[in-house]
């Protein structure tokens, strides 16, 4: 089959030919339809994602498709099945096993692309703002890369939460997908001003952050008392120094969050939080938004996307 893999970290990732692999007990072997990517695909290239597997593997976090064999006793899945995965890996590639207990059955009301783009970008927000962040209706949620796979979601939900949404991103055009997603007030971070802007606003009482650097700092001088600032990643390259001075005179709280890193230790946080994300795409209250679909043979150029960030919302590469 064909996969997209990386030989040793730091190799450019090729499109090879390997073996179809078998699926142990306990598995699934899924005939891929889509790929989700995400940033972390590409600091999985230089060993520098916080759960990069030992090479060779093959890149692409999320999928979605057909179960297509079950491995020995394997229970709670059925050949036929339509399903999504957030395995961690091997999703760039025609077939791929994953564990059944990771399995997340399709509504036949949701494609195979939009479940390939839906698991970690809406995943992430939700628990973030829900879970750790406890954001409350009537506050302000001030949400960086705006128009980015993890940033729209946060403007989506933020909206669906009750909260006022100040969406920030470089240029019309993304600021434009981030008004349309719902949010109440736009800043252009090209040109504007953030810190001012966000406390002309009144201040924000939760910072979703997953750029970092210089955005971070500013967001950070804008946040109300008591704010809580999340921080989803660095992609800008820059992460933050956090002045703990600061954080004690107005009582701000720093919250580190890592969705993928529930699946080990409270899993349960994120099959419930999946499982209401469903819902309300089956009531039209949430739109996933994919701005480019691309095959497998051009996965190099999807992930360029992301890299010189001209994608907004997802990529997603059909297998």
């Amino acid at each position: 089959m064909r996969a997209y893999t990386i030989n040793a970290i730091g190799d450019r990732p090729q499109l090879t030919d390997i073996a179809v692999p078998e699926p142990a007990a306990g598995q699934v072997r899924i005939d891929i339809k889509a790929c989700g990517l995400n940033f972390a695909d590409l600091l999985m290239q230089s060993g520098t994602y916080q759960d990069t597997p030992p090479a060779p593997f093959t890149l692409g976090m999320e999928v979605s498709g057909v179960v297509s064999a079950l491995g020995p006793d394997t229970k709670g899945a059925h050949i036929g099945d339509r399903v999504a995965v957030f395995g961690g890996q091997g999703g760039l590639a025609e077939h791929g096993c994953y564990d059944v207990s990771r399995l997340l059955p399709l509504p036949d009301t949701m494609d195979f692309e939009t479940a390939a783009a839906f698991q970690i970008a809406y995943g992430t927000s939700h628990v973030a703002l829900g879970y750790r962040a406890r954001l409350q209706p009537g506050e302000t949620l001030l949400v960086l890369g705006a128009a980015g796979g993890v940033g729209l979601t946060a403007v989506e939900i933020g909206k669906q939460m009750g909260a006022t949404v100040i969406a920030c991103a470089r240029g019309a055009d993304k600021l434009a997908i981030a008004q349309a997603a719902g949010a109440d007030h736009l800043i252009d971070t090209s040109s504007a001003d953030l810190r001012a802007e966000v406390k002309a606003l009144g201040g924000a009482d939760v910072v979703y952050d997953p750029v970092g650097g210089d955005l971070f700092d500013a967001a950070f001088r804008a946040c109300k008392p008591e704010a809580r600032i999340l921080t989803i990643g660095f992609a800008s390259g820059g992460v933050p120094k956090i002045p703990a001075n600061h954080l004690l005179v107005k009582n701000i709280s720093v919250l580190g969050f890592y969705w993928g890193g529930y699946m080990s230790f409270k899993p349960q946080v994120i099959i419930e939080s999946l499982n209401e994300l469903l819902a309300w795409h089956s009531q039209g209250r949430i739109k996933p938004h994919i701005s480019h679909t691309l095959p497998l043979t051009q996965v190099a150029d999807g992930m360029e996307l992301l890299r010189k960030r001209k994608s907004t919302g997802k990529v997603v590469i059909t297998i």
